[in-house]
């Protein structure tokens, strides 16, 4: 589809494209889409244009229907929005005010519309909107948040009530409706860089080029017409520059110009997606390089499992195969022959189990130890019966929550699992030992491209959990040296479990030092 081309008209309003948008904050408030993502460098004016692109449908007869809210994940991140706020919705002089208190935090206009301000965390927040209608939502600063969990979650009250049918007027001539549809939209601003960049460049900024706009029709039941319909959403990123910003200080971009971290700068001046973005893993990592084809492990290495554990959320199995200097031998897809000879203590795994519900979802498959257990057993058998593992795994470190006594008259996960065959080993969770873990893998996948003769750390490329979740894992923004642990972190876990047994073994030969 040609950027941004003109839609039919039952998907925006008709005088929107009156003009030819020349800059890209024209571009945002025009973007006739459901999810508009304004993106780019520092300074182009995103804030002004979120705030503008609510205000543009105040007073043209949607009254309360037409309400908003903009979130950040503090409310202190929302004081230079609703500065701007004040400096711009007074000029429009039609009485709105500014309501300060802690339990408002609001635009109110005498018509009825009102936009509201609000911190939203983490993802049980929801449940303080749940069943409140918001035909417009904002988001500042979407790559703050580590997922996108938030954003997909209050799409349940992107709605309203407000039908032309039965709230607008009637041209008495013409028998046209006066107001036109209710938009609903999604209105979101970011630079590259921070937690959620890799979250927000896979669901935005790769799909389509910027400017292009992505189609997605789904079929749905339409209550009032008792039958299925196709429904088709749009979403579109715009990329703005500080370079269109007139009233921009050059004193501000020189600033820009000399930060040092060259992924930031590159972030910040150039709104450049194709960064290392801050992850906890995503500069050492090399998917060429750290995921390899399987194959048959040798009898001498050692083999075991680990697990993070989960039934509501995410359980995550992996096999470990732990090398001990023999060669191993690889069949390409070519067909060409390779040996595999890493240092003794490499990691391998060589399988998984993930029950979720996708791999982007904290959402598990609700399944009890017994029934996990039973297709561990299955899996294991499949490994051997394949002739990819020559003998059963030993067993190995698991979360240490399966003990957990929650009822004196029931046994613990961890009983529940042995009775049906399937022992664990514990796992450190010595103080420490999150940030210790963090460390430690780092060093065995840079010692795959930059110190060949230490212990590193592969994926077999049957290992999809691992391989998808891993390279975007966010750093924890109040705590560097720790993951966010709202994030997709099971397979994190489990690969965490895995790497720190008999981490004291290895931490010399990976020259780890251990964080204060």
């Amino acid at each position: 589809m040609p950027a941004l081309a003109k839609p039919e008209p039952e998907i925006v309003l008709e005088d929107v494209w009156e003009y030819i948008p020349e800059s890209s904050q024209e571009l945002a408030l025009a973007a006739p889409c459901h999810h508009i993502l304004y993106h780019g460098a520092r300074g182009p004016g995103k804030t002004d244009t979120q705030l503008m692109r609510f205000r543009r449908n105040v007073g043209i007869g949607y009254g309360s229907y037409w309400r908003g809210v903009i979130f950040d994940r503090k409310y202190k991140n929302l004081d230079d929005l609703i500065l701007k706020s004040k400096r711009w919705f007074p000029r429009f002089d039609d009485g709105a005010k500014f309501l300060e208190s802690a339990s408002s935090y609001k635009w109110v206009w005498p018509t009825g519309e009102e936009l509201l301000f609000r911190a939203f965390e983490k993802p049980d927040d929801y449940w303080n909107y749940h069943g409140q209608e918001f035909p417009f939502i904002g988001w500042n600063e979407l790559c703050k948040y580590p997922n996108l969990d938030a954003y997909e979650t209050m799409m349940s009250c992107n709605r309203s009530s407000w039908t032309q049918e039965k709230d607008s007027p009637i041209d008495g001539e013409t028998g046209e409706y006066l107001v036109p549809q209710i938009p609903l939209e999604v209105f979101s601003t970011t630079n590259p860089y921070g937690p959620g960049h890799n979250a927000v460049k896979e669901r935005f900024i790769d799909p389509v080029p910027a400017g292009e706009v992505l189609e997605v029709t789904t079929k749905v039941f339409h209550p009032a017409l008792k039958k299925d319909v196709d429904i088709t959403k749009t979403q579109v990123a715009i990329f703005g520059s500080y370079k269109e910003n007139i009233y921009l200080s050059p004193e501000y971009v020189a600033e820009l110009e000399k930060i040092s971290d060259p992924n930031k700068r590159k972030a910040w001046l150039e709104g450049d997606w194709d960064i290392t973005a801050g992850g906890a893993l995503d500069d050492v990592y090399r998917k060429h390089l750290h995921v390899i084809p399987r194959f048959p492990v040798p009898a001498g290495w050692r083999v075991d499992r680990s697990m993070d554990w989960g039934s509501s959320h995410p359980c995550s199995i992996g096999w470990w195969a732990e090398a001990n200097g023999e060669e191993a031998t690889v069949i390409l897809g070519d067909g060409s022959v390779v040996s595999f000879c890493p240092p003794a203590g490499t990691l391998v795994q060589i399988g998984e189990l993930y029950f979720a519900e996708s791999m982007t979802k904290n959402v598990g498959l609700r399944l009890g130890p017994t029934a996990i257990a039973e297709k561990i057993i299955a899996y294991e058998i499949k490994l051997m019966e394949d002739g990819w593992i020559a003998e059963q795994p030993w067993p190995g470190p698991a979360d240490n929550q399966i003990r957990n006594v929650t009822d004196s008259e029931s046994d613990t996960i961890e009983t529940k699992f042995s009775n049906a065959g399937v022992r664990w080993t514990d796992s450190d969770k010595a103080k420490g030992s999150r940030k210790i873990g963090l460390e430690l893998m780092r060093d065995r996948l840079r010692a795959v491209f930059d110190d060949p003769e230490e212990p590193a750390l592969y994926f077999m490329e049957n290992c999809l959990a691992s391989i998808a979740t891993l390279p975007p894992l966010p750093r924890n923004e109040d705590d560097m040296d720790d993951v966010d642990t709202t994030a997709v972190d099971h397979p994190y876990d489990m690969v965490r479990y895995r790497v720190l047994k008999g981490w004291n073994r290895i931490a010399t030969a990976l020259k780890f030092t251990m964080p204060s």
